[in-house]
């Protein structure tokens, strides 16, 4: 026990007066002359007794009546710090990711910590709360109370340690404070280990509140599985966090109208398809039914009716092998000679190809910088008797490495460099030892920086910068068998599908998408983004014959949106929520020196304000001061 003003316990040294009082009696007995005392004697020696018996008990009420107004005077308390008198500051991060709309026994985990802070703080209380992508810094519950209501779920997720580091930077500088860091999330199992620096200043503390239910079922992504001319076949991967389920419910539907519908039995993953139109809109939305989290239960994606890329090629060799391959479901492929060459057809075209010309000319050389400036790309394809001085001409504008002395010998495309933008997606499996096409003489290279393929020498094949691509060697038949090797569908291919990146059957929020949409726009125009509630203008760049749009945090939410032109629909774009957070493995806390734990934000609260607080203990003491005045009132009005 401990007293807020100590110097007044010196006041019970005025206990000593009663005593004196008590002690030195200044009354007099006043004789009373009887003719005979025999018959008084006992009755005097019995009251005098009582009477002395009577005034110790009178004088120990006093004294402790006195004794008690004295203490409560001096304000006794007990505490259960040591640092109760020093400034507390409280600061709490509000995991807001996906997982936290587990469900709790009253709501989701999210909505139960908001309540536990509405119901644990008064209105005028101070404190900071952030959460991944909100920051309420030292304000009153009562200015953020509606803004804690409406606090929505965020796409990215701090990890914990970042969210440690952010917190401390919450505190103020004061050294004598005691700070309290409280981090509440369902610590979701990620990569690495649960670790967080030790720092003596910051009282840190985990809450991790449970879920009911053990089990989530989410759909992540959808892909083509077959197309041909009548139908598409739509793939769908499903993933389960917990137990084996089945008989799960897989629904699909168009512009809100059911479409055809699917059960299935999953344990870790499964997959299911469903058929639908070719050559038609659709604008698609599969859904599960699932208790747990709902954020993954529902996947958007649609079909746009298809823009054919346009390729042109600019001939000196045959081009029966380009034809082949840009047919005309995807692409508009066209074919000129180098001497009969349209040149106001060059700035149209999304790809153009520069199938082994001998010479450049200048004209040629500025139209074709231009147009790799406005964004097209070009796939050049040396020739084995070329004017090496109009091809470094060429180079040098397109910001290419220059052509060096020729290689006469026979050479092996033998390396394929599987990370490069062109091909990363193109192969199912990396091979290291396959059919290696040949070539019987190439162009050496001053860098060999950006190699798709590369020889057996280490010299480059193909080099890909820039939407800019150059074979150093003639691929005709003469030169080279490469034309018969599988390696000649996925590059030139992807060439023509990277010169215009036509929308994806979906792209996913937080990832940074490039998304090219083929119409011109004059200089004052623009291109947004609609939904039912909302009209965002993305990050854009126009070029000629395109516009390319970038996104990356918008929108935040799952849907289908619109890309419109001054309130005409261009075309529609799906986007969906990452589904990192679908899987329900958490981390397993166990106190340490470090940290502590708690079930409920509410207990983590109370613990941090119990440690601050004092218990007062002044209105005992009055009670028991009343207490003692009672006694004594009875024992002078009764006790005889």
């Amino acid at each position: 026990m401990q007293f807020k003003h100590p110097e007044l316990l010196w006041a019970l040294l005025l206990l000593l007066i009663p005593i004196f009082i008590h002690l030195f009696q200044l009354r007099r007995f006043q004789k009373v002359r009887f003719t005979n005392v025999k018959f008084l004697k006992k009755v005097k020696l019995q009251t005098r007794k009582s009477s002395q018996i009577k005034k110790w008990l009178t004088l120990l009420m006093r004294m402790l009546l006195l004794a008690m107004l004295v203490i409560a005077f001096a304000q006794p308390f007990t505490t259960n710090s040591d640092t109760f008198n020093a400034k507390n500051e409280t600061v709490i991060y509000l995991d807001n990711s996906f997982s936290m709309e587990a469900k709790g026994n009253n709501g989701s985990l999210l909505n139960e910590a908001i309540q536990d802070i509405l119901k644990s703080y008064s209105d005028a209380e101070e404190l900071t709360i952030f959460t991944n992508d909100k920051t309420f810094r030292n304000t009153t519950l009562k200015s953020i109370t509606n803004d804690l209501i409406k606090l929505k779920h965020s796409t990215n997720q701090l990890s914990y340690n970042s969210a440690y580091l952010k917190g401390k930077q919450y505190f103020s500088g004061d050294k004598s404070s005691v700070k309290n860091l409280i981090l509440v999330s369902d610590f979701q199992q990620k990569s690495t280990n649960l670790e967080f620096e030790n720092d003596s200043t910051i009282n840190l503390k985990l809450v991790q509140p449970k879920a009911v239910y053990k089990n989530n079922v989410s759909i992540d992504s959808v892909y083509i599985s077959k197309n041909n001319t009548d139908t598409i076949e739509i793939g769908v991967d499903v993933s389960n966090s917990g137990n084996a389920t089945s008989n799960v419910s897989v629904a699909l539907n168009n512009n809100d109208k059911l479409v055809a519908k699917t059960a299935i039995d999953i344990t870790d993953t499964a997959s299911t398809s469903f058929t639908i139109p070719n050559n038609t809109e659709f604008n698609g939305e599969l859904s599960v039914e699932d208790a747990s989290l709902q954020y993954d239960n529902k996947f958007y994606f649609n079909i746009n009716k298809n823009d054919k890329i346009k390729i042109l090629s600019i001939n000196e060799a045959n081009d029966d092998f380009l034809k082949k391959l840009y047919t005309d479901d995807e692409f508009i492929y066209t074919a000129f000679n180098l001497k009969s060459l349209d040149y106001s057809k060059l700035e149209d075209q999304n790809l153009i190809v520069l199938n082994e010309l001998k010479s450049i000319p200048n004209a040629l050389i500025t139209v074709l910088k231009s147009f790799q400036s406005d964004g097209g790309s070009i796939c050049i394809i040396t020739s084995e008797e070329l004017n090496q001085n109009t091809y470094n001409q060429l180079f040098n504008n397109l910001g290419l490495p220059q052509l060096n002395t020729v290689n006469d010998s026979e050479k092996r495309i033998t390396t394929i460099n599987y990370d490069h933008p062109l091909i990363s997606n193109a192969f199912y499996n990396r091979v290291t030892n396959f059919q290696y096409p040949k070539v019987n003489s190439h162009y050496g290279l001053n860098s060999n920086a950006n190699a798709v393929y590369t020889y057996d020498n280490g010299d480059t094949f193909l080099l890909g910068k820039n939407k800019v691509y150059l074979f150093t060697a003639a691929i005709n038949t003469n030169n080279s068998n490469f034309k018969k090797s599988p390696l000649i569908v996925p590059a030139l291919y992807n060439m023509g599908k990277k010169s215009l990146e036509i929308p994806k059957l979906y792209y996913t929020i937080g990832e940074e998408n490039k998304i090219d949409i083929d119409i011109q726009l004059s200089q004052d125009e623009i291109l947004s983004f609609e939904n039912e509630n909302e009209k965002v203008i993305p990050l854009q760049k126009t070029f000629s014959k395109k516009v390319s749009i970038t996104t990356s945090d918008f929108p935040t939410k799952s849907g289908i949106l619109n890309v419109t032109q001054q309130n005409k629909i261009i075309k529609k774009l799906s986007f969906n929520q990452q589904r990192d957070e679908s899987n329900l493995t958490y981390y397993k806390l166990s106190g340490n020196n470090n940290y502590s734990i708690d079930n409920s934000l509410a207990s983590a609260i109370d613990t941090v304000k119990s440690n601050a607080s004092i218990n007062a203990l002044w209105k005992w003491f009055v009670i028991f001061a009343l207490v003692f005045l009672l006694i004594e009132i009875l024992l002078l009005k009764y006790l005889k």
